[in-house]
């Protein structure tokens, strides 16, 4: 099984899958004349809530929507995706990495815009956003075979397998081995973590999207202020290691010597992987969640949901990677994963680095398994009927279980093979609605224009 599901995730992850994330970003970007980039404090603006309307459609707030997809993007894609990217492909993965955040800003500026634009509602008559929707809305009930496609490969895109399977391990390895517990047989100490994993996460994921949308409203913010300090520190304790760590970042981009043999085109593929891991630019997750905030102005959220990258990769995967390299544990052929942060962690904190990376974990893990099943539950619910939608939440804690003792290469083979798949229609729907998106753009800001003046003149 996890070579099948390794060779499906090499053959989703190639040239044609690159070409539609990046240059369909890059298109993006170009199309908009770098529009989204030029109005990024309105985007601040509109986050702080300065056009909050109560009165408007949705069910969570435009914060409570960033907060919630940073809660799905901002997790272990961040702490442990990096540390598989760059065990796997070198440090030139993060330049790529940073390329991919870049244009995934224009991506999910036109994606998560769509998903307001193209609100349907399911079959108990309730307002809903999404590839599927925009999909069958913008482009039509023809072509309706390909929201389903999107939708069945969200039933598993969106397990928690990951975050599951990187959570156990890093208790393992640095709580309970080291203790003396659990060391002689793994499985039932991962068995264990995983049914407390299950418990935990039930209490939050059946309470809904607004309870789900106010837990990572409050946890979010304070997860990421508290694992960039810690990583500021480890940058600061070996600050001198730092100039060479970007030199090595930049030559091994365009080399591809340090794990790959001098295959760039190969780092330029794990680059964009492990970024439309860590951000979901492209991927079509986080429309799910933005298609909820409670606006009546798509373009408002579009400018809101761009953040995001920025957020996730350009700072936070930055952060992580820097650590990563400037400690050198990431040439460590033991360690994969999540230990090679701890490792980091370690390195620079000796004797509690490791535990403030188990707290960090834990935040980021748990908001991540909260935000993930919504996403689970939307899909469930367009294929089978929202009254049904529950019932996913069922399967979703039970593959808990599944993540926590599976191996990490068939966890994250399975998840990247599905956001292959979720790439697919999320990038053609917005390509082909991309006219809309700014005909929206220009109508909004020509009345925010004239708005301002209005006010200026009072």
């Amino acid at each position: 099984m996890e070579s099948f599901l390794v060779a499906f995730s090499n053959a989703a992850w190639g040239l044609p899958l690159l070409l539609l994330l990046m240059g369909g970003g890059t298109f993006f970007m170009l199309y908009s004349r770098f529009l989204p980039f030029r109005y990024l404090g309105h985007s601040v603006n509109v986050l702080r809530g300065k056009y909050d309307d109560p009165d408007d459609p949705g069910d969570i707030n435009h914060f409570e929507a960033l907060s919630s997809a940073l809660a799905a993007t901002v997790g272990m894609g961040n702490i442990s995706g990096v540390a598989v990217a760059i065990t796997m492909g070198g440090p030139g993965v993060l330049f790529w990495m940073w390329v991919s955040a870049f244009v995934g800003m224009a991506t999910k500026f036109f994606t998560c815009t769509l998903a307001v634009m193209y609100r349907g509602k399911d079959s108990n008559g309730h307002l809903e956003g999404g590839p599927m929707y925009v999909i069958v809305e913008g482009l039509g009930r023809k072509w309706k075979p390909l929201a389903v496609f999107f939708a069945i490969a969200g039933l598993f895109g969106a397990l928690p397998i990951f975050q599951a399977n990187q959570l156990t391990q890093v208790i393992r390895e640095v709580v309970l081995v080291p203790n003396g517990l659990g060391s002689t047989d793994t499985f039932y100490s991962d068995l264990a973590t995983g049914l407390t994993l299950v418990l935990i996460t039930s209490l939050v994921i059946f309470g809904g999207i607004k309870r789900i949308g106010q837990v990572a409203g409050k946890m979010v913010p304070s997860m990421v202020v508290l694992y960039m300090l810690a990583v500021f520190y480890i940058m600061f304790a070996n600050y001198t290691s730092i100039p060479g760590a970007f030199a090595m970042i930049f030559e091994d981009a365009f080399t591809a010597e340090a794990m790959l043999g001098g295959a760039v085109g190969a780092i330029i593929i794990a680059g964009a992987r492990r970024a439309a891991f860590s951000n979901e630019a492209g991927i079509g997750t986080a429309a799910m969640m933005h298609g909820a905030a409670k606006t009546s102005e798509p373009i408002r959220e579009g400018l809101v949901a761009m953040l995001g990258p920025l957020i996730d990769t350009l700072v936070v995967c930055t952060l992580t990677g820097v650590a990563i390299i400037v400690t050198g544990t990431w040439d460590d052929s033991q360690a994969n994963g999540v230990s090679v942060t701890a490792a980091a962690f370690d390195d620079a904190m000796p004797g509690f680095g490791s535990y403030i990376l188990v707290l960090c974990v834990l935040v980021f893990a748990f908001t991540s398994l909260f935000s993930y099943s919504y996403y689970g539950t939307k899909c469930f619910g367009f294929l089978f009927g929202a009254k049904y939608k529950s019932y996913y939440n069922y399967f979703y804690v039970f593959t808990i279980i599944l993540g926590a003792t599976a191996s990490i290469t068939a966890v994250i083979s399975l998840i990247d093979g599905m956001y292959a798949m979720m790439a697919i229609p999320t990038m053609t729907s917005a390509l082909l609605l991309s006219p809309k998106v700014m005909a929206a753009a220009k109508d909004y800001f020509r009345r925010m224009r004239k708005f301002r003046e209005e006010e200026m003149k009072v």
